[in-house]
């Protein structure tokens, strides 16, 4: 994965965890999908489920980068 996009995808993570508290499982993995398609990079189901669990999980700072490893 190229730094540049995990950088996307961190953004992405951050604005999704930065309103998520309260939020279905479901709404975090569509606004993580409808984020990574606005920076312009693609995410497997599986990248997107495991990002949505970590959100979740975590309330709180998400490493895509581990994440995803």
């Amino acid at each position: 994965m190229t730094d540049e996009r995990i950088e996307a995808v961190q953004a992405v993570v951050d604005r999704v965890s930065s309103w998520q508290d309260g939020a279905t499982e479901g709404k975090v993995a569509d606004e993580l999908r409808k984020g990574a398609q606005e920076v312009g990079i693609e995410l497997s189901d599986d990248e997107v489920t495991r990002l949505a669990d970590a959100i979740q999980d975590e309330h709180g700072a998400v490493s895509a980068a581990e994440v995803l490893r």
